[in-house]
């Protein structure tokens, strides 16, 4: 297919990248921004300076508050905005894109009440659409400095990972492709779960050991969730499972881990997001998965403990309860399980 012109929807620090690794790729860029002020002050300085201050942006990235201008002649959309949030951005998107337009979202999160992932209201909202996922370990701020770094575009369709790898193409900025949209969507979602529990961690004075103590079991368990709703557990061995819950598990730059240090400083949940200033998806994504995880049998002690703690006011101690205590003995356990099914045939 032909590209011509591509939209960036959101006007976060991640949106700001993407937007302009494209524009840097020869794309004329429109960039949608909620407040017509600071889309204003985009075209007239070149930078976001609300999350990107200094982060110099091509000519070709247009900013507008106006979704008819942003959207109405793009070939390729990408949504970056917060879960909250997406379904009626989306809806109001769609009033004015192309009905066969190509969709991706760079959102990591979970619907609150549907349980429903961020591709899942791209196929709803827009069914003559192809659709697909942008996940990984994408920090904007190492990105907005070049530094390089690996992402996953997933779809069931070819001509969508292509694109994707065509636009975002860079000497710093590597795409890798898979077509688990779902696993890898759920991946990038879950992830911010246990980011949170590793700030709470480290801002008890727990070190190194404990910090891949948590990543291991928060791997393990992301697998054992991720299976039973029908993901392929090798696809959290990859850039969207492990590489984005290492350096969410131990990055200043990751807000829901800036969350866990908060909480574990004894802040509350409100005064931390409110410190925080901008969206941490993994408050709300503990909710629907804890719920989730009741309804289909699924052992999460850690999940389930950061729920406590978030929602019925329980002790902190109770994660490192959850982590050391009932746990299952086996460590690969995917594998063990895999194994044992092969023997039983």
């Amino acid at each position: 297919m032909t590209i011509r012109k591509v939209s960036v929807i959101g006007g976060g620090s991640f949106g700001t990248v993407i937007a302009n690794i494209i524009a840097h790729n020869g794309y004329d860029v429109s960039f949608w921004m909620r407040s017509e002020a600071l889309a204003a002050e985009v075209n007239e300085l070149h930078e976001n300076g609300n999350y990107l201050p200094g982060y110099v942006l091509s000519d070709r990235v247009r900013a507008t508050h106006d979704m008819a201008t942003a959207v109405a002649t793009s070939d390729v959309i990408f949504v970056a905005v917060p879960s909250s949030s997406f379904r009626q951005v989306v809806r109001d998107m769609m009033q004015h894109a192309r009905p066969n337009v190509i969709l991706i979202s760079a959102t990591k999160g979970i619907e609150a009440g549907t349980f429903h992932f961020m591709s899942q209201i791209l196929q709803e909202e827009a069914p003559q659409s192809l659709v697909g996922v942008l996940s990984g370990p994408n920090l904007a701020k190492e990105i907005a400095t070049s530094q390089l770094t690996g992402s996953v575009i997933a779809s069931n369709h070819d001509e969508v990972r292509e694109a994707v790898k065509l636009l975002l193409k860079s000497r710093f900025f590597r795409v890798y492709t898979n077509d688990d949209m779902f696993g890898v969507e759920l991946g990038g979602s879950l992830k911010n779960i246990y980011a949170i529990i590793a700030g709470i961690a480290a801002s008890m004075g727990m070190g190194h050991n404990t910090n891949s103590m948590l990543v291991a079991r928060s791997l393990t368990e992301m697998a054992r969730f991720g299976r039973e709703l029908g993901a392929d557990p090798m696809t959290f061995l990859g850039l969207a499972g492990v590489g984005d819950l290492v350096v969410s598990c131990s990055s200043l730059l990751s807000r829901n881990y800036r969350i866990g240090l908060l909480l574990g400083k004894g802040s509350s949940i409100d005064l931390a997001i409110k410190e925080v200033g901008q969206t941490a998806e993994g408050v709300n994504t503990v909710k629907q998965v804890k719920d989730k995880a009741d309804k289909i049998g699924v052992y999460m002690p850690l999940a389930s403990g950061l729920y406590a703690i978030i929602y019925q006011g329980a002790s902190i101690a109770s994660i490192l309860t959850s982590l050391t205590q009932g746990e299952l003995a086996l460590d690969v356990e995917f594998e063990a399980m895999q194994e044992k099914i092969l023997e039983d045939r």
